[in-house]
């Protein structure tokens, strides 16, 4: 398989400590989240010659020694979906292709739930996102999106503002599986879509990731819930950091 792992962000909440390198790299218990990431996959056996960092910001403090690097060059006026398809000559027809946010940290059983959970695009879903966000945040669900699927685990709903817990039955992480059957129909897809049209309050280039998926899901793709149960975390803000360097452990 491949992994395209999103590096080009600035991480302006979490600045002064983003002045002088990009968000991924930013350190969790005195190692930078890529490197959290990166020993994941490794354990998982995924070889540096299948990865690659989607870079942008401060690229050149990016420390990933024979890991390609792929450069969205407009970084600092698009979004993740753009700095995805700037990495899109590493995307393979037919092997499958594992994308992920560079602010997360996951244990190896999350990444294996998203490898044995099968679909035509397959996100990791947190059932017990709840209690991690009531740590992170005063208000959990003013934070949190919308997470809706079927009894079967088929997402029909992801990425807008709940009105209540039950809107929220779950939430994306930022780990996402397209299977190599779909890879050809997923970037003909990005570069089909209309790009002067507004995407839950986007313009096309500054799309999130969310509403990507929600396009495909509203033009028929199976998108599939891998449920998990925490084992992982996001770094967002300096609070955040603050909560997990307090933790005995990462989980």
């Amino acid at each position: 398989m491949k992994v395209i792992i999103l590096a080009a962000g600035q991480g302006t909440r979490l600045r002064p400590l983003t002045d002088n390198r990009p968000k991924c790299m930013v350190e969790l218990k005195g190692k930078p989240l890529l490197h959290h990431q990166l020993d994941t996959l490794k354990a998982a056996g995924i070889g540096q010659e299948d990865i690659a960092l989607a870079a942008g910001y401060l690229q050149e403090a990016l420390v990933a020694p024979g890991i390609k690097q792929l450069r969205n060059e407009r970084y600092a006026s698009t979004n993740m979906v753009t700095t995805l398809f700037a990495a899109q000559a590493f995307m393979q027809p037919g092997v499958d292709l594992i994308i992920a946010y560079g602010d997360i940290v996951y244990r190896a059983d999350i990444l294996q739930a998203l490898l044995e959970t099968d679909g035509e695009l397959v996100v990791a879903a947190d059932l017990d996102w709840f209690e991690l966000w009531q740590q992170r945040m005063e208000k959990p669900l003013e934070d949190a999106e919308t997470f809706k699927m079927t009894e079967q685990g088929r997402v029909t709903e992801l990425g807008r503002t709940p009105q209540t817990r039950e809107d929220a039955q779950a939430q994306y992480i930022g780990l996402i599986k397209v299977s190599g059957t779909k890879v050809a129909d997923f970037i003909r897809h990005y570069h089909g879509m209309d790009k002067s049209q507004v995407y839950d309050g986007k313009d096309f280039d500054n799309m999130y990731m969310t509403s990507f998926i929600q396009n495909l899901i509203d033009t028929g793709w199976q998108v599939q819930a891998a449920p998990i149960k925490g084992g992982w975390l996001e770094v967002d803000s300096i609070e955040d950091l603050q909560v997990y360097e307090n933790r005995g452990g990462l989980f």
